[in-house]
């Protein structure tokens, strides 16, 4: 991609010097805070209940400090309420143009509801962060989500388009229909899950299709942090021949590209002009942390005026920095991407662990392969916590047969050993054989967790 390090959708905007973005930044905040208090009467009362009013920011750190932050939990109660959107839709929902949603932990979708406003607005600024990730007009990018409820898809769907390049959706599931359409239509772009994407390579590789030499060149990886994981990332750029790119915020934050990796691969740009996104203590949302320092991210919608998310509490853990990238544009980044789930932190015998951090040490270790599980109970009163884990097959098939009970032994007791360097637990391990454990066509679900039960 080294052609394209210095093209810019917007050089202007992508290129402003910092402090002259960070004027234009609090001049939105202002407006928006102005707005969804005197026009929504869900943000009034809101901020009314925590005494709170828009006249108290005067700066970005009276932002963080003193304004109330959202969580899903407050939305899905709104919702429940006032049913479909709750009292901070924006418009006459006779205005709408497009219906989507989350689920929630109910089975009730948290609703969306799109004006045709919204939608040129989410265009514009998922083309920017396409584009920033490789994508050009003569690309067939194909978006191998689900067209359904979830805005991961759409989003997608509307930045191509607005760039101009040909989108192809193939639906979901069905992992050899994706394949033998991809190469088919020869795809240049794959918009995906990264669990989805090594699922489509294990069966184009099943299929006896050469993955390294696939018509694909970028791949840009939404709905889960693991492009950013760099065992994934690694498995991903080797496995199909392709530049991968981490993309995401979340689906409330729609438009939801707005971190986004350049062809510089160093982290993830954070266009703060269009969703202000904060790093906050885990503990306080009310305390920013210092540059470089892990926390949660807080996003914060500058200019959509239909639902706009305000201090938004994305239960994501990242880190900042304001360091120069080489692409020229003077955003900050997050340099790990989006690393792990703060709400899906594990306590297994009173340590604190990470799915995400077992995933990393695994993926560390050479002779495993993509897919694990980690499985908890509770046996006399005390946590069990095992791991299983499939070797890869290249790596068996290098050891002569007379070799391999020994090689297994070795990688057991590595493995290990290094998932209890790494992560503080003595996990028991189970090492598989190849297509064992289930394969996901979206997300993975890598967690059982069978203690309550």
């Amino acid at each position: 991609m080294e052609n394209v390090i210095n093209e810019y959708w917007d050089k202007e905007k992508e290129t402003m010097p910092v402090h002259k973005r960070n004027e234009m930044i609090l001049a939105h905040i202002k407006q928006q805070l102005d707005y969804v208090y005197h026009q929504m009467p869900f943000y009034r009362e809101f901020y009314d209940q925590h005494h709170f009013h828009p006249s108290m920011v005067n700066t970005l750190e009276d932002f963080t400090e003193k304004v109330p932050i959202l969580t899903k939990d407050i939305l899905r109660e709104e919702q429940r309420q006032h049913h479909p959107y709750g009292r901070y839709l924006g418009f006459d929902p006779e205005d709408g143009a497009h219906i989507h949603g989350s689920s929630g932990t109910t089975g009730r979708p948290t609703f969306y509801l799109f004006s045709k406003e919204d939608i040129a607005y989410i265009g514009e600024v998922m083309a920017q962060a396409l584009f920033t990730a490789g994508v050009r007009r003569t690309d067939v990018v194909q978006i191998s989500t689900d067209l359904g409820m979830f805005m991961g898809g759409w989003g997608s769907l509307w930045g191509v388009e607005r760039i101009g390049a040909t989108a192809f959706t193939p639906g979901a599931g069905n992992a050899e229909r994706h394949i033998r359409l991809m190469y088919e239509v020869g795809s240049s772009v794959l918009i995906t899950t990264p669990t989805f994407a090594l699922r489509l390579m294990d069966e184009a590789q099943r299929l006896g299709y050469d993955t390294s030499n696939s018509p694909l060149r970028i791949g840009i990886f939404i709905g889960e942090p693991g492009a950013g994981i760099p065992g994934i990332k690694k498995s991903l750029e080797e496995g199909w021949g392709i530049d991968v790119m981490d993309c995401a915020t979340t689906s409330e934050m729609t438009p939801w590209a707005t971190n986004v990796e350049c062809a510089q691969k160093n982290g993830m740009h954070v266009l703060q002009d269009e969703v202000y996104t904060e790093i906050v203590d885990k503990e306080n949302p009310y305390r920013a942390v210092p540059e470089g320092t892990s926390g949660g991210v807080i996003y914060t919608h500058l200019k959509r005026k239909g639902q706009p998310m305000i201090r938004f509490w994305s239960g994501d853990e990242s880190h900042i920095t304001t360091e120069a990238c080489a692409c020229g544009r003077t955003y900050p980044r997050l340099p790990n991407g989006v690393y792990g789930r703060l709400d899906d932190m594990l306590i297994i015998r009173g340590v604190n662990v990470y799915p995400s951090a077992v995933q990393r040490s695994l993926l560390e270790i050479e002779g495993l392969g993509n897919e694990h599980r980690i499985v908890l109970e509770r046996v006399s009163h005390m946590d069990e916590a095992t791991v299983k884990v499939e070797y890869h097959p290249d790596w068996i098939r290098s050891i002569p047969s007379h070799e391999r009970e020994i090689a297994m032994a070795r990688l057991h007791t590595e493995v290990h050993q290094h998932l209890r360097a790494q992560t503080g637990i003595r996990f028991n391990l189970e090492l598989l054989e190849p297509q064992t454990l289930e394969r996901f066509d979206v997300k993975a679900r890598r967690v059982i967790d069978r203690r309550l039960l």
